[in-house]
């Protein structure tokens, strides 16, 4: 695993199910991109011995060719896996408060449903590139309506 200059991580790995289709949408500057619910389910034993299960929401990111092929082979409810990195964003809000959004940011991802469900497996890209090149525009934060919470 690679390390950068610091000696620090940013890794996000999980495999869960989506929570609504994937609907493709562009910046300004026509770039593609998902804005994918992801859940993720953890159990266990509780103190008066019953089984216990809490559900995780996670905020995904995907960007250009990735968002493209995940928006055209993807479903809700699809078991996938993510790998990516944490990133978070801040704006003001209507009234001028500061607001927060942690999400991944979505390098792979693969769809584990069976072939003859889905279509091909497995898609990755380079991640995109640095926002201070003016390369791209970060979806805003009224693009986030579609989180199921």
């Amino acid at each position: 695993m690679a390390f950068d200059s610091k000696g620090t991580l940013n890794k996000v790995m999980l495999i869960g199910r989506l929570g609504a289709d994937p609907e493709l949408k562009y910046t300004p500057s026509n770039a593609p991109f998902l804005n994918l619910s992801l859940a993720t389910n953890t159990s266990w034993k509780g103190q008066d011995g019953n089984q216990q299960e809490a559900t995780e929401w996670h905020r995904v990111v995907v960007w250009r060719k990735l968002a493209e092929i995940i928006a055209q082979y993807a479903k809700k409810g699809n078991r996938i896996y993510v790998e990516g990195k944490l990133s978070t964003r801040s704006w003001d809000d209507k009234d001028g408060n500061k607001r927060y959004m942690t999400e991944v940011v979505a390098d792979q991802i693969q769809l584990l449903e069976s072939r003859t469900e889905r279509g091909e497996g497995s898609f990755s890209q380079a991640p995109p590139p640095n926002e201070s090149t003016g390369d791209f525009s970060e979806p805003s934060a009224e693009d986030s309506d579609d989180l199921p919470f």
